[in-house]
């Protein structure tokens, strides 16, 4: 991983922060509505992933080589 510099941080996300309001049309209570449903889904998919890890139904790394590859 790469170190990047604050500067760099912050215009990525103000980038990221213009791109949002302006698939919401503008409208900051939809974008603030939006990203804090983006937020859930993301919390679902990581408990589900952790039950998943903790049953073991997991399938097996591959290699960076192999992914890679692929």
């Amino acid at each position: 991983m790469s170190a990047t510099s604050p500067l760099s941080d912050n215009s990525r996300y103000e980038q990221a922060c213009d791109q949002a309001i302006a698939m919401c049309d503008g409208n900051l209570r939809s974008t603030i509505k939006a990203l804090i449903m983006a937020n859930e889904y993301l919390e679902i998919e990581l408990e589900e992933l952790q039950a998943a890890i903790d049953a073991g139904c997991v399938p097996a790394r591959r290699s960076h080589a192999e992914s890679n590859a692929a």
